[in-house]
Protein backbone atom coordinates (compact mmCIF):
# COMPACT_ATOMS: atom_id res chain seq x y z
CA UNK A 1 0.00 0.00 0.00
CA UNK A 2 1.39 3.20 -0.60
CA UNK A 3 0.78 6.35 1.88
CA UNK A 4 -2.39 8.51 0.48
CA UNK A 5 -2.07 12.62 0.24
CA UNK A 6 -4.86 14.64 0.87
CA UNK A 7 -5.80 16.54 -2.31
CA UNK A 8 -8.89 18.72 -1.25
CA UNK A 9 -12.34 18.99 0.29
CA UNK A 10 -15.54 18.59 -1.79
CA UNK A 11 -18.85 19.69 -0.30
CA UNK A 12 -22.28 19.06 -1.42
CA UNK A 13 -24.76 21.79 0.08
CA UNK A 14 -28.10 20.71 2.05
CA UNK A 15 -30.79 22.84 -0.02
CA UNK A 16 -33.88 21.40 2.20
CA UNK A 17 -31.82 23.02 5.31
CA UNK A 18 -31.40 26.32 3.63
CA UNK A 19 -35.01 26.37 2.49
CA UNK A 20 -36.07 25.95 6.22
CA UNK A 21 -34.43 28.57 7.87
CA UNK A 22 -35.93 30.70 5.38
CA UNK A 23 -39.30 29.52 5.85
CA UNK A 24 -38.88 30.10 9.71
CA UNK A 25 -37.63 33.60 9.28
CA UNK A 26 -40.24 34.36 6.69
CA UNK A 27 -43.03 33.15 8.85
CA UNK A 28 -41.32 34.81 12.31
CA UNK A 29 -41.77 38.12 10.29
CA UNK A 30 -45.36 37.78 8.88
CA UNK A 31 -45.98 37.16 12.63
CA UNK A 32 -44.70 39.91 13.50
CA UNK A 33 -45.91 42.16 11.28
CA UNK A 34 -49.43 40.41 11.53
CA UNK A 35 -48.85 41.42 15.71
CA UNK A 36 -47.85 45.41 14.78
CA UNK A 37 -50.77 45.55 12.56
CA UNK A 38 -53.70 44.20 14.81
CA UNK A 39 -51.67 46.70 17.24
CA UNK A 40 -51.82 49.27 15.18
CA UNK A 41 -55.53 48.84 14.28
CA UNK A 42 -55.90 48.51 17.88
CA UNK A 43 -54.30 51.62 18.95
CA UNK A 44 -56.52 53.56 16.15
CA UNK A 45 -60.17 52.55 17.38
CA UNK A 46 -58.83 53.00 20.93
CA UNK A 47 -57.85 56.47 20.66
CA UNK A 48 -60.81 57.47 18.46
CA UNK A 49 -62.91 56.24 21.39
CA UNK A 50 -60.54 58.07 23.65
CA UNK A 51 -60.79 61.43 21.27
CA UNK A 52 -64.15 60.96 21.07
CA UNK A 53 -64.73 60.69 25.02
CA UNK A 54 -62.48 63.92 25.26
CA UNK A 55 -64.13 65.91 22.89
CA UNK A 56 -67.70 65.34 23.27
CA UNK A 57 -67.90 67.28 26.19
CA UNK A 58 -65.91 70.09 24.69
CA UNK A 59 -68.38 69.75 22.20
CA UNK A 60 -71.20 70.28 24.01
CA UNK A 61 -69.89 72.99 26.17
CA UNK A 62 -69.14 74.82 22.68
CA UNK A 63 -72.75 74.56 21.87
CA UNK A 64 -74.26 75.77 24.73
CA UNK A 65 -71.72 78.83 24.43
CA UNK A 66 -73.30 79.18 20.86
CA UNK A 67 -76.62 80.17 22.21
CA UNK A 68 -75.72 81.94 24.92
CA UNK A 69 -78.24 85.24 24.75
CA UNK A 70 -78.39 88.21 27.04
CA UNK A 71 -81.94 88.68 25.75
CA UNK A 72 -82.78 85.12 27.75
CA UNK A 73 -82.35 82.55 30.82
CA UNK A 74 -79.39 80.66 29.68
CA UNK A 75 -79.11 76.94 31.34
CA UNK A 76 -76.16 76.14 33.33
CA UNK A 77 -74.26 72.36 32.23
CA UNK A 78 -74.84 69.61 35.22
CA UNK A 79 -71.22 67.80 34.92
CA UNK A 80 -70.75 65.69 38.19
CA UNK A 81 -67.07 64.09 37.48
CA UNK A 82 -64.48 66.65 39.52
CA UNK A 83 -61.91 66.35 36.25
CA UNK A 84 -60.22 69.06 33.83
CA UNK A 85 -63.81 69.44 32.13
CA UNK A 86 -65.92 70.06 35.47
CA UNK A 87 -63.07 72.71 35.74
CA UNK A 88 -64.33 74.24 32.32
CA UNK A 89 -67.50 73.85 33.35
CA UNK A 90 -68.09 75.29 36.62
CA UNK A 91 -66.08 78.26 34.94
CA UNK A 92 -68.63 78.49 32.33
CA UNK A 93 -71.80 78.20 34.90
CA UNK A 94 -70.11 80.86 37.17
CA UNK A 95 -69.93 83.33 33.66
CA UNK A 96 -73.25 82.51 32.83
CA UNK A 97 -74.34 83.69 36.56
CA UNK A 98 -71.93 87.10 36.16
CA UNK A 99 -73.49 87.64 32.96
CA UNK A 100 -76.97 86.80 33.76
CA UNK A 101 -76.38 89.81 36.79
CA UNK A 102 -74.43 92.15 34.38
CA UNK A 103 -77.30 91.87 31.74
CA UNK A 104 -79.86 92.32 34.25
CA UNK A 105 -77.79 95.45 35.87
CA UNK A 106 -77.45 97.11 32.14
CA UNK A 107 -81.66 96.47 31.42
CA UNK A 108 -82.41 98.35 34.77
CA UNK A 109 -79.89 100.95 33.85
CA UNK A 110 -80.94 101.29 30.53
CA UNK A 111 -85.08 101.78 31.11
CA UNK A 112 -83.57 104.12 34.32
CA UNK A 113 -81.84 106.21 31.61
CA UNK A 114 -84.79 106.06 29.33
CA UNK A 115 -87.47 106.98 31.57
CA UNK A 116 -85.18 109.98 33.02
CA UNK A 117 -84.62 111.03 29.40
CA UNK A 118 -88.73 110.13 28.25
CA UNK A 119 -89.05 112.34 32.00
CA UNK A 120 -87.31 115.49 30.90
CA UNK A 121 -88.65 115.86 27.44
CA UNK A 122 -91.99 115.35 28.72
CA UNK A 123 -91.20 118.63 31.05
CA UNK A 124 -89.65 120.12 28.02
CA UNK A 125 -92.48 119.96 25.54
CA UNK A 126 -95.42 120.97 28.35
CA UNK A 127 -93.41 123.70 29.58
CA UNK A 128 -93.54 125.31 25.77
CA UNK A 129 -97.05 125.57 25.91
CA UNK A 130 -97.95 126.79 29.14
CA UNK A 131 -95.53 129.24 28.77
CA UNK A 132 -98.08 131.69 26.55
CA UNK A 133 -100.71 130.50 28.48
CA UNK A 134 -99.81 131.85 31.55
CA UNK A 135 -98.79 135.14 29.58
CA UNK A 136 -101.96 135.72 28.05
CA UNK A 137 -103.55 135.19 30.88
CA UNK A 138 -101.43 137.29 33.32
CA UNK A 139 -102.28 139.86 29.99
CA UNK A 140 -105.90 139.34 30.47
CA UNK A 141 -106.01 139.89 33.82
CA UNK A 142 -103.99 143.14 33.45
CA UNK A 143 -106.29 144.39 31.29
CA UNK A 144 -109.53 143.71 33.42
CA UNK A 145 -107.58 145.36 36.06
CA UNK A 146 -106.92 148.79 34.36
CA UNK A 147 -110.63 148.45 32.80
CA UNK A 148 -109.38 148.17 29.30
CA UNK A 149 -112.22 148.97 26.83
CA UNK A 150 -111.27 146.31 24.34
CA UNK A 151 -111.03 143.49 27.36
CA UNK A 152 -113.57 141.77 25.05
CA UNK A 153 -111.53 141.74 21.97
CA UNK A 154 -108.73 141.08 24.20
CA UNK A 155 -110.53 137.80 25.86
CA UNK A 156 -111.54 136.53 22.41
CA UNK A 157 -107.57 136.02 21.14
CA UNK A 158 -106.69 134.91 24.72
CA UNK A 159 -109.46 132.17 24.27
CA UNK A 160 -107.92 131.41 21.10
CA UNK A 161 -104.53 131.12 22.11
CA UNK A 162 -105.48 128.79 25.36
CA UNK A 163 -107.57 126.67 22.77
CA UNK A 164 -104.78 126.57 20.59
CA UNK A 165 -101.72 125.49 23.05
CA UNK A 166 -104.51 123.19 25.06
CA UNK A 167 -104.51 120.83 21.77
CA UNK A 168 -100.80 121.50 21.46
CA UNK A 169 -100.62 119.70 24.69
CA UNK A 170 -103.03 116.94 23.77
CA UNK A 171 -101.26 116.38 20.98
CA UNK A 172 -97.95 115.74 22.76
CA UNK A 173 -99.79 113.33 25.59
CA UNK A 174 -101.21 111.64 22.33
CA UNK A 175 -97.54 111.47 20.52
CA UNK A 176 -96.25 109.88 24.16
CA UNK A 177 -99.02 107.65 24.52
CA UNK A 178 -98.88 105.84 21.49
CA UNK A 179 -95.02 105.44 21.84
CA UNK A 180 -95.40 103.68 25.25
CA UNK A 181 -97.85 101.49 23.98
CA UNK A 182 -98.94 101.19 19.92
CA UNK A 183 -102.14 100.15 20.10
CA UNK A 184 -102.64 97.15 18.14
CA UNK A 185 -102.96 97.69 14.39
CA UNK A 186 -106.83 96.85 12.50
CA UNK A 187 -104.86 95.30 9.46
CA UNK A 188 -107.13 95.19 6.29
CA UNK A 189 -106.63 95.76 2.46
CA UNK A 190 -104.72 98.78 1.84
CA UNK A 191 -104.31 100.74 -1.82
CA UNK A 192 -101.13 102.47 -1.27
CA UNK A 193 -101.81 104.44 -4.60
CA UNK A 194 -105.07 105.28 -3.62
CA UNK A 195 -103.42 106.72 0.07
CA UNK A 196 -100.73 108.64 -1.66
CA UNK A 197 -102.63 110.29 -3.60
CA UNK A 198 -105.12 111.63 -1.55
CA UNK A 199 -101.69 113.01 0.69
CA UNK A 200 -100.25 114.17 -2.18
CA UNK A 201 -103.27 116.90 -3.15
CA UNK A 202 -103.93 117.43 0.74
CA UNK A 203 -100.33 119.25 1.10
CA UNK A 204 -99.94 120.05 -3.01
CA UNK A 205 -102.78 122.37 -1.76
CA UNK A 206 -100.25 124.19 0.79
CA UNK A 207 -98.29 127.35 -0.58
CA UNK A 208 -95.40 126.95 -2.68
CA UNK A 209 -94.89 123.60 -1.92
CA UNK A 210 -94.94 120.87 -4.85
CA UNK A 211 -95.76 117.39 -4.28
CA UNK A 212 -95.39 114.91 -7.38
CA UNK A 213 -96.60 110.98 -7.53
CA UNK A 214 -95.36 108.28 -9.59
CA UNK A 215 -96.12 104.86 -9.32
CA UNK A 216 -95.01 101.69 -11.66
CA UNK A 217 -97.40 99.43 -9.90
CA UNK A 218 -100.86 99.29 -10.90
CA UNK A 219 -102.35 97.49 -8.08
CA UNK A 220 -100.08 97.86 -5.19
CA UNK A 221 -102.00 96.19 -2.05
CA UNK A 222 -100.68 95.85 1.61
CA UNK A 223 -102.32 94.10 4.81
CA UNK A 224 -101.76 96.43 7.49
CA UNK A 225 -103.47 99.21 9.72
CA UNK A 226 -104.87 101.99 7.09
CA UNK A 227 -105.05 104.81 9.89
CA UNK A 228 -101.40 104.24 11.25
CA UNK A 229 -100.20 103.85 7.32
CA UNK A 230 -101.16 107.11 6.49
CA UNK A 231 -99.83 108.23 9.98
CA UNK A 232 -96.15 107.01 8.89
CA UNK A 233 -96.83 108.54 5.63
CA UNK A 234 -97.90 112.46 6.55
CA UNK A 235 -95.49 112.30 8.84
CA UNK A 236 -92.60 111.72 6.26
CA UNK A 237 -93.77 114.03 3.62
CA UNK A 238 -94.16 116.85 6.75
CA UNK A 239 -90.85 115.78 8.02
CA UNK A 240 -89.74 116.79 4.28
CA UNK A 241 -91.68 119.94 4.26
CA UNK A 242 -90.13 121.15 7.25
CA UNK A 243 -86.73 120.10 6.04
CA UNK A 244 -86.74 122.85 3.18
CA UNK A 245 -85.19 125.80 4.33
CA UNK A 246 -87.39 129.10 4.12
CA UNK A 247 -85.67 130.43 1.25
CA UNK A 248 -86.69 127.22 -1.26
CA UNK A 249 -89.75 126.01 -2.13
CA UNK A 250 -90.19 122.39 -0.95
CA UNK A 251 -90.48 119.91 -3.79
CA UNK A 252 -91.95 116.11 -2.47
CA UNK A 253 -91.56 113.27 -4.46
CA UNK A 254 -93.08 109.90 -3.81
CA UNK A 255 -92.32 107.18 -5.86
CA UNK A 256 -94.05 103.38 -5.65
CA UNK A 257 -92.25 100.70 -6.95
CA UNK A 258 -92.06 96.72 -6.69
CA UNK A 259 -89.14 94.54 -5.49
CA UNK A 260 -89.32 91.38 -4.80
CA UNK A 261 -92.93 90.54 -4.05
CA UNK A 262 -92.31 94.05 -1.60
CA UNK A 263 -94.08 97.29 -2.31
CA UNK A 264 -91.29 100.17 -2.10
CA UNK A 265 -92.57 103.83 -1.44
CA UNK A 266 -90.08 106.57 -1.59
CA UNK A 267 -90.03 110.03 -0.21
CA UNK A 268 -87.60 112.16 -1.54
CA UNK A 269 -87.04 116.40 -0.29
CA UNK A 270 -84.83 118.80 -1.16
CA UNK A 271 -83.90 119.16 2.32
CA UNK A 272 -81.00 120.24 3.98
CA UNK A 273 -80.27 116.67 4.34
CA UNK A 274 -79.34 114.53 7.29
CA UNK A 275 -75.39 114.43 8.68
CA UNK A 276 -73.74 111.54 8.96
CA UNK A 277 -73.31 111.47 13.09
CA UNK A 278 -76.92 112.11 13.39
CA UNK A 279 -77.87 108.83 11.15
CA UNK A 280 -78.23 106.49 14.28
CA UNK A 281 -80.56 109.13 15.95
CA UNK A 282 -82.84 109.28 13.29
CA UNK A 283 -85.20 106.49 14.42
CA UNK A 284 -84.33 107.22 18.42
CA UNK A 285 -87.25 108.87 20.42
CA UNK A 286 -86.40 112.01 21.19
CA UNK A 287 -84.30 113.20 18.63
CA UNK A 288 -85.55 115.94 16.30
CA UNK A 289 -83.94 118.82 14.21
CA UNK A 290 -86.67 120.82 14.22
CA UNK A 291 -87.58 123.60 16.81
CA UNK A 292 -90.44 121.97 17.55
CA UNK A 293 -91.90 118.55 17.97
CA UNK A 294 -91.70 115.69 20.40
CA UNK A 295 -88.85 113.80 18.38
CA UNK A 296 -91.64 110.36 18.49
CA UNK A 297 -92.86 111.00 14.83
CA UNK A 298 -90.19 108.69 12.94
CA UNK A 299 -90.08 106.56 15.90
CA UNK A 300 -93.21 105.57 16.09
CA UNK A 301 -93.24 104.84 12.40
CA UNK A 302 -90.30 102.36 12.48
CA UNK A 303 -92.54 100.60 15.30
CA UNK A 304 -95.42 100.46 12.90
CA UNK A 305 -93.69 99.26 9.83
CA UNK A 306 -91.71 96.63 11.70
CA UNK A 307 -95.17 95.63 13.28
CA UNK A 308 -96.67 95.39 9.80
CA UNK A 309 -94.04 92.78 8.54
CA UNK A 310 -91.98 95.46 6.76
CA UNK A 311 -88.98 97.96 7.03
CA UNK A 312 -87.81 101.82 6.97
CA UNK A 313 -84.48 103.56 6.06
CA UNK A 314 -83.07 106.27 4.69
CA UNK A 315 -80.20 107.65 2.58
CA UNK A 316 -79.38 111.61 2.59
CA UNK A 317 -77.08 114.19 1.25
CA UNK A 318 -76.08 117.60 3.21
CA UNK A 319 -77.51 120.30 1.23
CA UNK A 320 -79.52 118.07 -1.12
CA UNK A 321 -81.86 116.10 0.62
CA UNK A 322 -82.97 113.05 2.15
CA UNK A 323 -85.05 109.83 0.50
CA UNK A 324 -86.88 107.81 3.15
CA UNK A 325 -87.65 104.21 1.67
CA UNK A 326 -90.58 102.22 2.84
CA UNK A 327 -90.98 98.65 2.24
CA UNK A 328 -93.72 96.63 3.12
CA UNK A 329 -94.86 92.74 2.18
CA UNK A 330 -97.42 92.45 -1.16
CA UNK A 331 -100.54 91.22 -0.09
CA UNK A 332 -101.29 87.99 -2.07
Amino acid sequence: QHGTALVGFLAFPYFESSLTADDEISSFLIALLNVYVFLLIGAIVVSYFISKSVTRPLNFIAEKMQIVNLGKRNELIEWNSRDEIGVLVRQYNRMIRELENSAEQLARTERESAWREMAKQIAHEIKNPLTPMKLSIQYLQKAIDEKNPRVHELAAKVTQTLVEQIDNLSAIATSFSSFAKMPKGENEAVDLNIMLQGICELFGKEENVSVSFTTSVEKPMVFADKNQLLSVFNNLVKNGIQSVPESQGPTIDIAISEQHEMIQVKVIDNGIGISEENYSKVFVPNFTTKSSGTGLGLAIALQIIEGAGGAIWFESVVGQGTSFFVVLPKMK
